[in-house]
């Protein structure tokens, strides 16, 4: 194993396993610092023991490189995989294998931590068929959401990059807020140019029930959307960036997931451990509805698009079936299907 590789693995299950950024970052940097290096001065370095005179390389870091080097496997990489999780129940890794895709990704465009290409080899790794890309709308400027303009733009660069990585495929798209009024966050006729349109609300969480359940309705009629996101808004586990614990939003989840079920829109089961949202009860509920759903890592980082077990376990104990699964369709037809209404 290369010193890079063996550095971005150890970030990839730092990332799964939820381990705070800082520690992540360390990692990263020092990968792409190994790789802008000459492969002879890093030999070098690592033989005279002056690699960490390298700018983002610690002694952790360091020692992966030296071992790396020599030929050998981390200490620090086979401690993470001897311990990097149980393995999954027969049903939830049947609905896991039969995911083809992930529709709902951000990268560094928006609030994500990598790049566009990186996320993408990394579902690529994971055996998926495509990748939704779906930065933030402009309106969360926490996030650094997209201007249309901006948005414009990245679409260029995924076309090129597309050119480049087929038969696997990045899918065009935006997590869309809902306004307080229901709308969309975005140009309609931008919107129409995606291929996944995720819409989810992300402010006014604690808005009225009666409102809350017009404005996400509102929204879900609306033929551009595909996918309700994260539909209660709740933060079940507390830090990182998310901060604190959240309550669920308030609404007549009946309603909500009729109209959803009417309009052809997909519920999406958020796999991010401090969210699993929606809750188990209101799933079930959803699936009496006869809803659609889409399971997704809502993932911001490489190591987080392998989160969508968590979603498949809670998908398989709710009696979700894989036929009802969106991402379980080849890029073609789920397109067929997200276009269909526009």
């Amino acid at each position: 194993m290369e010193p890079v590789e063996a550095l971005r693995r150890i970030a990839f299950l730092l990332e799964r396993a939820h381990e705070p950024t800082y520690r992540v970052r360390a990692f990263r940097t020092a990968a792409a610092r190994a790789e802008e290096t000459a492969p002879d001065e890093l030999a070098d370095r690592a033989r005279d023991g002056t690699l960490t005179a390298l700018p983002g390389v610690g002694k952790v870091t360091a020692l992966v490189i030296e071992e790396a080097l020599r030929g050998e496997t981390p200490v620090y990489l086979r401690r993470l995989e001897a311990t990097e999780g149980e393995p999954l129940d027969e049903a939830t890794a049947a609905l896991r294998s039969a995911l083809k895709g992930d529709l709902h990704t951000h990268s560094d465009w928006s609030d994500g931590g990598s790049p566009i290409l990186e996320m993408a080899e990394t579902a690529r790794s994971l055996g998926h068929e495509y990748l939704a890309l779906t930065d933030h709308s402009p309106r969360l400027k926490v996030a650094g959401g997209l201007s249309a303009d901006r948005l414009r733009r990245q679409l260029d660069v995924v076309a090129e990059l597309n050119a480049s990585l087929a038969p696997f495929r990045i899918l065009t798209g935006i997590e869309v807020d809902i306004l307080e009024d229901g709308a969309l966050d975005q140009e309609p006729d931008l919107l129409d140019r995606l291929d996944v349109v995720v819409a989810s609300v992300h402010s006014k969480l604690r808005m009225d029930r009666v409102a809350m359940t017009r404005r996400m309705v509102a929204a879900i009629a609306d033929p551009r959307v595909n996918v309700l996101g994260h539909c209660t808004g709740r933060i079940v586990k507390a830090g990182g960036k998310r901060g604190g614990l959240r309550p669920e939003s308030e609404f007549d989840a009946a309603l909500v997931f009729d109209a959803c079920a009417a309009y052809d829109v997909a519920v999406e089961i958020n796999s991010r451990p401090e969210r699993l949202d929606p809750p188990k009860r209101l799933l079930r509920l959803a699936v009496e509805a006869g809803c659609r759903f889409s399971i997704d890592s809502d993932a911001h980082a490489p190591g987080q698009l392998d989160w969508q077990p968590f979603g498949c376990e809670r998908a398989a104990r709710c009696g979700v079936p894989a036929s009802q699964v969106v991402n379980t369709l080849t890029a073609d037809d789920l397109l067929a299907w997200t276009r269909s209404k526009r």
